[in-house]
């Protein structure tokens, strides 16, 4: 069996970093339970669309803030490793972000 070359790569996160992110996506959970709610409560369309709007902009500013640091921590020290086809990568990535 091949072994996933991406699979055995990881990020070390601070324990402050780890919170910071778990805290957004629990903010972001909880968001998607209120819209459940609002769809048993038979909330109208257009509240129902703004609350998405909300999540969808906390998952993009979320999505940022680890490209942020996916830039500034790995593809540095990839770049600085000669492994150039991290651009590559970044570049797929970005596109599938946008």
């Amino acid at each position: 069996m091949q072994k996933c070359e991406n699979c055995s790569r990881s990020k070390h996160r601070t324990e402050d970093e780890k919170k910071y992110l778990q805290t957004r996506l629990k903010t972001i959970e909880g968001q998607v339970r209120g819209v459940s709610k609002m769809i048993d409560d038979d909330k109208y369309c257009n509240d129902v669309l703004t609350q998405l709007l909300a999540i969808n902009k906390s998952i993009r500013s979320l999505s940022n803030d680890i490209l942020k640091s996916h830039l500034s921590t790995c593809v540095v020290d990839d770049i600085k490793g000669d492994k150039l086809e991290v651009l590559d990568e970044v570049m797929e990535l970005i596109g599938r972000l946008n």
